[in-house]
């Protein structure tokens, strides 16, 4: 995949992703809408993860489909107070990427139901009808450097995991690790 221009993609912070790509690596993830009990899941994990990240020179930066003062008022439940994002509520962005909109099978699955019930029970997560942004708008994850893609998951089903640690090993320095 041809990495998108990333010069005129201007963050919350007002750094455009190529600025800060080539100050350190970026773990740009698009996220599903906020009514997603996966998008939701995606927050608590790379919650978990966060300072680990920074500890590496990795900043994750969220791109969502609201509006930044909703956006930032819905990180704060995840412990993302902070956090660098990008508002994207057309997924203009999302389709540079290259991210298309998810078929009826890839939303109504068995493997959507199962793991959302898992997700939901196992993990205490709560199912909500909130849905700001695009139900229909598939994630993904891009592991981005000196404003080139160096990896990148993108997800098969709403359902999918990634593994962030795997994603970013391209990036890592030994002495990191």
């Amino acid at each position: 995949m041809t990495t998108p221009d990333l010069t005129n993609i201007i963050t919350s912070t007002g750094e455009s992703l190529f600025e800060i790509s080539n100050d350190q690596t970026v773990l740009l993830v698009f996220l599903r809408h906020f009514g997603c009990i996966f998008c939701k899941e995606a927050l608590i994990d790379i919650s978990k993860k966060r300072k680990a990240f920074e500890g590496k020179c990795i900043r994750v930066v969220l791109v969502h489909m609201a509006t930044d003062e909703v956006a930032e008022d819905y990180f704060k439940n995840f412990n993302l107070t902070g956090s660098t994002h990008i508002s994207d509520p057309q997924c203009q962005l999302y389709q540079n990427f290259g991210l298309l909109k998810a078929t009826s099978s890839q939303l109504m699955g068995l493997k959507n139901w199962v793991r959302g019930f898992e997700v939901s029970i196992g993990k205490g997560i709560e199912v909500s009808i909130r849905n700001i942004g695009d139900a229909f708008q598939m994630p993904g994850i891009f592991v981005i450097k000196g404003g080139c893609i160096q990896d990148s998951f993108i997800h098969k089903s709403p359902a999918d995991r990634p593994d962030y640690e795997r994603l970013v090993r391209c990036c890592i320095s030994e002495s990191l690790v």
